[in-house]
């Protein structure tokens, strides 16, 4: 038998040890850092000196946060390691378990041997909504067209899937060669997007590789600016019903599920 002095002694220890492991603090939940599957950049002679074009794909691996506040840093050095053209260049927020296309121009005085793309590291913020409640924009009657002085002329038309009207969404499309390698991109906007009424984009990709052979287009929209706010906002307004229209023929005469029951007692 133990002795109830120690069986008290006993007790508050184990109180004191529940006590000590409830205020431990939980292990924060550890988040990939966004990856750069892709980039690649071009050199073009233009008026000003070198148009430096580039585009690249950020990858976001987290299916519950945002990557917000990214900004990708374009370096072009020249053989030496000096360098002659520097831009911050700041980009929308990255969805969750998505990506981000993204491109760019800067003008240089001296033609760079190398250009490079860095990024700093996201911020981090819980989405509102499952992941699945963040559909894409659908891209309709996309049009990649050559034009004679080697840009590629793209047109389509962009969707709303969301009840509530997009104020502003960024069309990003990335030109790939037949292997799927990644040749160039370009960027425009369209505004006041609603649902059935879908706007008409425009956008013109140039400074390509001579001889680059533009097999397909990739053509994404999406919210614009560094949070993704607007995007939780559509997704909490909920989507449009896929099916809309009304029936058009007229309703049966007799409820078929009264007759199948009736037929099954019998």
């Amino acid at each position: 038998m133990i002795p109830r002095s120690r069986t008290v002694s006993l007790l508050a220890l184990g109180a004191i040890c529940l006590a000590g492991c409830s205020s431990e603090k939980q292990p924060a939940q550890e988040l990939k850092p966004l990856a750069l599957k892709e980039q690649v950049s071009t050199i073009v002679k233009s008026a000003d000196g070198y148009a430096v074009n580039w585009a690249g794909v950020l990858s976001n691996a987290n299916p519950w946060h945002f990557g917000e506040h990214v900004v990708a840093t374009i370096v072009g050095q020249d053989a030496k390691g000096a360098e002659v053209v520097r831009l911050d260049q700041p980009l929308d927020a990255v969805p969750p378990g998505g990506t981000l296309e993204f491109s760019g121009q800067a003008t240089a005085a001296e033609r760079p041997a190398k250009v490079s793309i860095q990024y700093r590291p996201a911020q981090w913020r819980q989405a509102a909504r499952v992941p699945s409640a963040f559909q894409r924009f659908p891209i309709t009657r996309a049009q990649t067209m050559r034009q004679k002085d080697g840009s590629y002329l793209i047109t389509g038309y962009v969707e709303n899937p969301y009840q509530m009207v997009a104020g502003s969404l960024v069309v990003n499309a990335l030109l790939r060669d037949k292997s799927g390698k990644l040749l160039g991109g370009g960027s425009t906007f369209v505004d006041d997007v609603k649902a059935g009424s879908p706007p008409r984009f425009i956008l013109t990709v140039s400074g390509l590789p001579r001889g680059a052979d533009v097999a397909r287009t990739d053509i994404t929209a999406r919210t614009w600016g560094s949070t993704g706010r607007p995007f939780e906002d559509l997704a909490l307004a909920g989507a449009v019903p896929v099916h809309t229209v009304k029936p058009t023929t007229e309703p049966f005469s007799e409820d078929r599920r009264t007759q199948i029951v009736a037929d099954v007692q019998q």
